[in-house]
C-alpha cells in the first residue's frame, strides 16, 4: 500500500507541475514528451494522472492513514 502510495503522489506532482507549466508558460511537458497532446501515449498518460488525482482525492478525505483498526473512524 505505501508503493501505491508513493506512486499516486509522484503521479499528482508531475499533473501539478505540468498544469503549472500550461498555466504560466503555455507549454504541455507531457504532451512535448509523448508526441503531442493529442496522441495515444500522451492520454494514456494524463488518464493516469487523472486516475492517481481520484485515488488521492478519496486519501484526501479519510480519517486518517493508519487503517480502520486504529478506532478513529468511530471518534467525534
Amino acid at each position: 500500500m505505501k508503493a501505491l502510495n508513493f506512486v499516486a503522489k509522484l503521479l499528482m506532482v508531475i499533473g501539478a507541475l505540468n498544469w503549472g507549466l500550461v498555466g504560466f508558460f503555455g507549454y504541455d511537458l507531457v504532451g512535448d514528451i509523448f508526441g503531442g497532446m493529442d496522441s495515444g501515449l500522451a492520454r494514456v498518460v494524463f488518464a493516469i494522472v487523472g486516475l492517481a488525482g481520484l485515488y488521492g482525492l478519496v486519501c484526501l478525505f479519510r480519517c486518517c492513514s493508519c487503517g480502520p483498526s486504529c478506532g478513529c473512524h468511530h471518534k467525534k
